[in-house]
């Protein structure tokens, strides 16, 4: 019989997209949360087991020292130096945010095995409402380029989205090969 799982105890919950692909980090591998948040993706990957950092530049980031498995830190990483140098992860995790100049430092911080998991608005997001401002909305197949040549694409999306709210999404799941 399958070990069944308590329910999530975070009232808001992962995204559809991170549940669907969240069995694609190997079993009990280190996660990073990116621009976390409140860190219901870092709760949600610490419930089933993985140990999980989670970052934000909200000091309220250290409120997560509570979940057992998280190490919040709190950090600017778009001003500051790169917290997580020569780290590899089982899985890498984003939702909801955009700094361009951080997509090849998150695609090499997948370990052989891992997977990136990453979903934000998208160019056309503008008919919606916020963001609205190109700086924090993904070109047409962004991610595709970001991950070409080094991950393997499982799954993507650039669509409008209904829930939570009307938006246009990009999402990717990718992995990295394992090593031989």
């Amino acid at each position: 019989m399958a070990e069944s799982r308590p329910p999530h105890p975070h009232p808001q919950g992962p995204s559809e997209w991170v549940r669907r692909w969240g069995e694609c980090v190997p079993a009990g591998g280190r996660v990073l949360d990116v621009a976390c948040g409140g860190g219901r993706h870092a709760r949600w990957f610490a419930h089933r087991g993985h140990p999980v950092d989670a970052v934000d530049r909200d000091p309220a980031v250290s409120a997560l020292a509570a979940v057992p498995g998280v190490t919040p830190l709190c950090a600017d990483i778009e001003a500051g130096p790169w917290p997580y140098a020569d780290r590899r992860f089982a899985g890498v995790v984003v939702a909801n945010y955009l700094h361009r100049p951080l997509l090849p430092v998150l695609v090499a911080a997948i370990a052989p095995g891992g997977a990136l998991i990453y979903e934000t608005f998208a160019a056309g997001n503008e008919r919606y409402g916020r963001p609205a401002n190109p700086d924090f909305l993904l070109r047409p197949g962004e991610l595709l380029e970001a991950v070409r040549g080094q991950l393997r694409v499982l799954a993507y999306e650039d669509r409008v989205v209904t829930e939570p709210r009307p938006a246009m999404v990009q999402r990717i799941c990718a992995v990295r090969p394992a090593a031989a």
